[in-house]
């Protein structure tokens, strides 16, 4: 009988251990490729409630994306930059309407895209649209204003868009909304056309051009629905309210229409918003901004020895201190004076000051009016064509956005 010798003691255990790390190895294969498959930056665990909830990944915050302690980031200079602005272009973000496309409408100029703001005691965080979308997962961001609030939309809208694939991002426009989806991060930027925050006969999303303006400085329950549940709200409201000295208006009464002072209506308007904000804002999961006004250059004697122009032809930012007859102290004093009664933290981009010296940043004569392009012949008057008002793109709304950023960020992190 031939007896086999013994095995080596070792190798009794060499065959399962082997088979339990490739197992393992397998196994480990198996979830990495489920979570990269997934495109999921976000985890979940089982509630002690049976249900499920998201444990985030946290974002990497370092120390110079963070504003130091003290330092006010509205106060600072332009500075030039042509390395890191823009930060798109008009032919990177296909999104973008007429109104802002400067370059495409003609402007021989684009200098206005290079200027950088910086803060005199600090710096802005270099904008990552990645990290922004993170912090919007499951959320949603909503701009409530006017059209130069919808450019501030628009311009954030392209900051991000360059990131997410096709087939992953939509934009639609559901009057008086326009939403942008960001589908891999369950995260949309809308914005809410509400010219006046109050109700008004101009409310309608295209057609609101009206010859007499009428408000109701009561009655803001139209909007508001639109409003509930929003994530991160950012209102603006002023140009629309400045057409004239006086406004008509009603309160309480619809039938009883009076005239107004603008800025006794103005206050009025921010007090039915106020109460709003009070009443239903959660601020545990909600934050609210409200942007101060976007100034205009409409008279060029107000920077230099004018002629009766305007913006047409700037290319330089204002290099002194200067304050525009076009940002109206009132009403910035209203706005101080009501948010600080306010028990609700609604926390002020005061974006005035910074965009008072970018004189060389608006649409001009290479924008539209009423809806068209302006014709050859109107470009040669800008005197009466020029719009001084509205900002192209890319430009000083990008600033805007890069400053919400900044302090998103800082919540970020705190949080």
């Amino acid at each position: 009988m031939t007896i086999l010798p013994s095995p080596d003691r070792r190798s009794q255990y060499l065959f399962p251990a082997a088979l339990a790390s490739l197992m393992f190895i397998g196994c480990l294969r198996v979830v990495l490729d489920n979570l990269k498959s997934s495109h999921q930056s976000h985890l979940f665990y089982k509630s002690l409630s049976g249900g499920y909830q998201t444990i985030r990944r946290p974002i990497h915050v370092s120390n110079d994306e963070i504003i130091d302690n003290g330092c006010n980031i509205f106060e600072g200079k332009w500075v030039w930059d042509n390395e890191s602005h823009p930060l798109y272009t008009e032919e990177s973000c296909p999104l973008l309407v007429k109104q802002v496309t400067c370059q495409k409408n003609g402007r021989p100029d684009s200098s206005y895209q290079n200027w950088k703001w910086q803060p005199d005691e600090c710096n802005l965080p270099r904008f990552n649209a990645l990290k922004l979308l993170e912090i919007l997962r499951d959320k949603r961001l909503m701009f409530v204003g006017d059209s130069v609030q919808r450019s501030m939309f628009d311009s954030m809208v392209c900051l991000v868009q360059s990131v997410i694939p096709e087939g992953k991002k939509s934009l639609k426009r559901v009057p008086p909304r326009k939403i942008f989806r960001a589908e891999e991060y369950n995260a949309s930027i809308e914005f809410y056309w509400a010219p006046f925050l109050v109700e008004s006969i101009s409310d309608h999303a295209t057609n609101h051009t009206v010859l007499k303006r009428l408000v109701r400085l009561d009655s803001i329950s139209n909007h508001s629905k639109q409003w509930e549940g929003v994530d991160i709200l950012v209102y603006e409201s002023y140009v629309w309210w400045m057409y004239k000295p006086t406004i008509n208006a009603t309160y309480g009464n619809l039938k009883n229409i009076k005239e107004y002072d603008v800025t006794t209506a103005y206050k009025i308007a921010m007090e039915t918003w106020a109460k709003w904000i009070e009443t239903s804002i959660k601020p545990h999961n909600q934050k609210v901004f409200f942007m101060t006004m976007s100034p205009t250059h409409l008279w060029n004697w107000e920077w230099k020895t004018g002629d009766g122009g305007n913006c047409f032809s700037e290319s330089q930012p204002i290099q002194r201190p200067y304050w525009g007859t076009g940002s109206n102290l009132d009403i910035m004093g209203i706005v101080k004076d009501v948010l600080g009664r306010l028990r609700v933290n609604v926390r002020v981009l005061n974006i005035t000051q910074l965009s008072e010296y970018r004189k060389d940043g608006h649409a001009s004569v290479y924008g539209e009016r009423k809806g068209k392009l302006l014709t050859k012949e109107q470009r040669l008057d800008p005197k009466n064509f020029a719009d001084c008002i509205h900002w192209c793109l890319p430009g000083v709304p990008d600033t805007w956005n890069e400053i919400l950023y900044a302090v998103l960020l800082q919540d970020y992190r705190k949080f």
